[in-house]
């Protein structure tokens, strides 16, 4: 256990003076298997290349580039603006409207796109200028948007929920099934927050302008084809009309159709645009994968899940105990690192023991994920809240993070309630079996 304490150690060190997480891990687990295997460096390449080799071309991870993808197009096509309006015309008129306007529109955006750093850099442009013009203050308006951006890791198609299913090896059509439930809970919840902090502080949020009902249709109107896709896509999989693959390459299809009609790609470098970032995104996720696996390997030859599975058996712990002793790690840890990352690096330590204590692992994924959502916001790091800075520098960070306030009580009351009434996160895939 000390080995792979000590590799951990390292890893944080390494995060800490600004290496990337992908060439911290890699390096660590690469320096720590040739150590373990008395300074093997020729085995330790062979495990390197194997494990690059193998993961590249695993075809369940086609998913990821196809759904980044996906991604790219419906933000090239603008969509967050026409979301924004239409939550707004369906709720902005009350008091603390447009705060409620731009969760429902993170949803909206996150369940297309799949990506919380990109809908908190989309939807800070998009609302918070509606939100100074109403009198919003600064820390519930960034507050909100910075929280609304983590729905992006639990509403499906999740790119979190595609990691953690290839590395626990579990059905990933089942844990978007499993995330839907838990997801439209945490959009209840973050409403709820909004609700209640403009009822403790009005002056927080005043009430937008009510638009005319020929307005508010129209906004609705302009929304229905993402709507169309986002059902196309999890329908499709729900009844098992085609595994998740199929359904993020019909995604990515859909969105590219989608701008192209919208007349926002219908040039040749613009296409070339959404193609160069969405395999630049999809080259550091890939990388972080690498990187994460190889230091994975790294512990388990080190013995860190047995000896862990040894202090849970004297302890006596029992596996909601295990449970909960992961979910601190995560918060912790999550104050660190990225969501990828995090999953990557916890996932593949504790899932030897909590197999073998019989937990569901639908369950536990969907509790992870979770977690992580709360370390997007939660400071000192939160890395949500540094995207919302980095689009607005003008307001302060103290700012953002006490509006996250209520968001982050808001994900620890989801926590529990799933915790303690699993159904909520389970209970969807029984019925669809």
């Amino acid at each position: 256990m000390e080995l792979a304490l000590f590799g951990f150690a390292c890893l944080l060190f390494l995060s800490f003076i600004g290496f990337p997480l992908s060439f911290s891990t890699l390096f660590v687990g690469f320096i720590g298997f040739a150590y373990t295997r008395d300074w093997n460096w020729e085995g330790a390449m062979t495990m390197l290349g194997q494990q690059v080799m193998e993961t590249g071309a695993n075809y369940g991870l086609s998913v990821i580039p196809l759904f980044i993808l996906m991604g790219s197009f419906i933000h090239r096509s603008n969509i967050s603006e026409d979301l924004f309006r239409a939550a707004y015309a369906f709720i902005g008129y009350r008091k603390g409207g447009l705060a409620q306007a731009t969760v429902l529109a993170c949803a909206g955006f996150s369940a297309v796109s799949g990506s919380s750093l990109a809908t908190a850099a989309t939807m800070t442009q998009v609302a918070m200028p509606h939100m100074r013009k109403y009198g919003y203050a600064d820390s519930l308006s960034a507050g909100v948007v910075a929280a609304g951006g983590t729905l992006g890791i639990m509403i499906p198609p999740s790119v979190p929920l595609i990691i953690y299913g290839l590395v626990a090896e579990e059905d990933i059509g089942k844990l978007f099934i499993a995330g839907t439930i838990p997801g439209l809970l945490l959009v209840l919840l973050f409403l709820a927050a909004v609700r209640v902090s403009v009822w403790r502080k009005p002056s927080l949020g005043q009430p937008g302008k009510k638009l005319e009902r020929a307005e508010r249709f129209a906004a609705y109107g302009r929304v229905w084809p993402v709507l169309a896709l986002f059902i196309l896509v999890l329908g499709g999989i729900y009844i098992g009309a085609f595994t998740p693959t199929e359904a993020s390459g019909i995604g990515a299809f859909g969105a590219a159709l989608f701008a192209f009609v919208k007349g926002h790609v219908r040039s040749l470098p613009v296409l070339l645009d959404i193609l160069i970032d969405s395999v630049k995104t999809s080259a550091i996720l890939f990388a972080v994968i690498f990187g994460a696996l190889v230091f994975a390997n790294f512990v388990n030859l080190s013995g860190l899940p047995y000896d862990l599975l040894d202090m849970v058996e004297a302890m006596n712990m029992g596996p909601l105990g295990v449970v909960l002793f992961v979910c601190l790690i995560c918060i912790v840890l999550g104050m660190i690192f990225e969501a990828v990352g995090l999953l990557l690096l916890i996932v593949p330590v504790f899932l030897p023991t909590l197999q073998l204590m019989g937990v569901d692992m639908i369950w536990f994924g969907i509790v992870m994920v979770v977690v992580v959502e709360m370390g997007l916001i939660t400071p000192p790091i939160g890395m949500n809240a540094f995207t919302v800075r980095a689009v607005m520098p003008d307001i302060k960070l103290g700012d953002i993070f006490k509006g996250v306030t209520a968001f982050v009580i808001a994900d620890v009351v989801a926590l529990v309630l799933i915790i303690a009434f699993p159904v909520i996160a389970v209970g969807l895939v029984t019925l669809l079996r």
